[in-house]
């Protein structure tokens, strides 16, 4: 029966406030690099303070998958450093606690850790990125003069695109622009050029004007009656033009409906079912398409050979007659040049059909596919965040007894070194599984499975004492093999032998 004793809470009150400190700063940096990726979307806005708070809670929360990892390991690492530098642990060992006994109520505490990570991830973290993405979006659709890029067309206005080379932001400037209204329809086309503009809105922030300068504009009457095959068009030349847009500048924030049908909106339960039924959708995609293209289109009538019944007499009556080639070559002395012609343009439009039907149907099944990919690899993840909880602690705890330094030091470099590693494995199985290149089982777990070999064999040997374990071990090792002097009398010393 695991009973609490003096040695639990010491070595509790050790790792509880360490963790906190370290899950807040790996928390904050991580958010801090959201912020920064997002910038544009947000500074100069006039975004409210309130708003703005939402949006850090949410980020802090949806990256919790990535600072609870880094903080067990480097929180336990630390710990057993201090443990080790103190000569705290040296003290335990001598008075016959081993070190597992002394990771044990650690351990219990991570497995809680571990299960309140797969509820967060399973509960909170779907209404957290719906609720993060909403706000994204909405701060991408307010004050779009700040969002539009250089070198490249913006098309987040409805019926407009905007392309402009340069912008002045001294003199609050766009320089050589380009307008394309598609108001009108494609058809009808609007472009205005201008060698610069400025973009505002009006007082009630319900529309948006353009100040254009130096400009010309084309446009046609393709809605008018014309009599001949040329359309009718207008051009004119401005030294200053004003369009006015339809376009709402307050801040609306976007539907979160418009992301509950998105993969990372779902908890494992509705994964699970959007998994087995676009697996379904896809197998019997399979087979209704082998069906169709092989006994239908290619074959030229339906067959349906599951149903034939056979019998022995139907038997023989197939061994009993010969096989005959069929003659290609009397089939065409049977026609003229015309049925020629028309026989091979029906086969002709049957295989463009065939084709475009094939096409179509590729693209469904791509995208089904994706769905299911996607679902899949959002489902394991769900799993890998207490998987990895539980691995880092274990590589955390028995490196601390190694390097036996505490704070912020050497703890730190060697976990963001460990932590940075894990990371990259886990972005390339997510992409290689996302992609297709791999199963979404392989690409979800291979990072806490390349991770999970190093923590047994760390655990292993501090447990056992080993003398891996020893760092000044290692530094004597090092320390000797690089002096000179002593390598040189120990080659001397083989060759006199020798």
């Amino acid at each position: 029966m695991f009973r609490i004793k003096r040695l639990h809470t010491f070595v509790l009150e050790s790792f509880l406030p360490v963790f906190l400190m370290t899950f807040m700063i790996s928390n904050f940096i991580l958010v801090m690099q959201l912020l920064w990726r997002h910038i544009d979307h947000i500074v100069g806005k006039g975004i409210e303070i309130g708003v703005f708070l939402e949006f850090y809670w949410y980020s802090a929360l949806s990256l919790v998958p990535m600072s609870l990892p880094l903080a067990v390991l480097l929180a336990s690492l630390m710990t057993f450093g201090n443990f080790g530098e103190r000569l705290e642990l040296l003290s335990m060992k001598a008075a016959g606690i081993s070190l597992y006994h002394i990771m044990k109520p650690l351990t219990v505490l991570m497995i809680a850790i571990s299960i309140g990570a797969f509820y967060f991830q399973d509960k909170a973290m779907p209404v957290v990125q719906v609720k993060l993405m909403s706000l994204l979006s909405s701060f991408k659709q307010k004050s779009p003069e700040l969002s539009i890029p250089e070198g490249a067309f913006y098309s987040d206005i409805a019926g407009v695109t905007i392309y402009v080379k340069h912008k002045d932001t001294e003199n609050n400037l766009l320089k050589d622009l380009m307008i394309y209204d598609f108001s009108e329809g494609y058809d009808n086309t609007a472009v205005t050029l201008a060698k610069s503009g400025k973009l505002q809105f009006t007082t009630d922030k319900k529309n948006l004007v353009f100040t254009l300068y130096d400009g010309e504009g084309f446009s046609n009457f393709n809605n008018q009656p014309s009599t001949g095959t040329s359309i009718p068009y207008r051009r004119e030349t401005f030294k200053r033009k004003a369009l006015v847009m339809d376009f709402d500048g307050n801040f609306n924030r976007v539907d979160e409906s418009n992301f509950s049908s998105l993969h990372f909106s779902k908890n494992t339960k509705e994964l699970s079912h959007i998994i087995d039924s676009v697996g379904s959708l896809l197998d019997s995609l399979a087979l209704k398409n082998e069906k169709d293209y092989v006994q239908t289109r290619y074959m030229g009538r339906q067959q349906e050979r599951e149903h034939q019944l056979i019998t022995p007499d139907s038997i023989l009556k197939l061994t009993s007659t010969k096989p005959q080639l069929p003659k290609v070559d009397s089939l065409l002395k049977t026609q003229d040049r015309d049925q020629m012609l028309r026989t091979a343009n029906r086969a002709r439009a049957k295989a463009s059909d065939i084709r475009s039907d094939l096409e179509y149907k590729q693209i469904m099944v791509a995208n089904e596919t994706y769905q299911f990919r996607r679902s899949s690899i959002e489902f394991h993840r769900k799993f890998t965040l207490s998987f990895a909880c539980l691995i880092f602690f274990f590589i955390g705890a028995p490196l601390g007894a190694i390097i036996r330094k505490g704070g912020l030091g050497m703890p730190a470099v060697v976990s963001v070194f460990l932590f940075i590693i894990y990371y990259m494995i886990d972005i390339t199985g997510y992409k290689f599984a996302r992609d297709g290149v791999w199963n979404p089982v392989l690409g979800g777990w291979i990072s806490s499975a390349a991770m999970l070999p190093l923590g047994l064999f760390l655990t292993y040997k501090a447990v056992n004492d080993s003398a891996i374990m020893n760092a000044d071990g290692y530094r004597l090792f090092f320390k000797t093999w690089m002096n000179p002097k002593w390598v040189y009398s120990r080659l001397l010393k083989r060759n006199i032998t020798n």
